[in-house]
């Protein structure tokens, strides 16, 4: 009779699989750091582009100029209508 715990080939095997389970084990942790390295980033930039205080200081001309537009259009529209022909 053959003891299996002290097969070479079982040993051997066992000892393969304990190295795939710790490489295994290493990419995971691997992977949820640069996942979560990667969602900090990626909601620092969606942050970044929703920020509205910033936008519009950054583009107050073109703010100021769409909305005296849009003013002088809803007045002058306003005004059309109550005016005769």
């Amino acid at each position: 009779m053959t003891n299996e715990a002290s097969n070479p080939q079982t040993e051997l095997l066992e000892k393969r699989a304990a190295q795939q389970r710790l490489r295994i084990h290493e990419s995971v942790g691997e992977l949820k750091s640069s996942l979560t390295d990667f969602n900090s980033s990626v909601q620092e930039n969606i942050r970044e582009h929703l920020d509205m205080k910033s936008y519009a200081r950054h583009h107050f001309g073109a703010l100021a100029a769409g909305a005296a537009g849009l003013g002088l259009l809803l007045g002058y529209g306003i005004a059309g209508a109550f005016t005769r022909y």
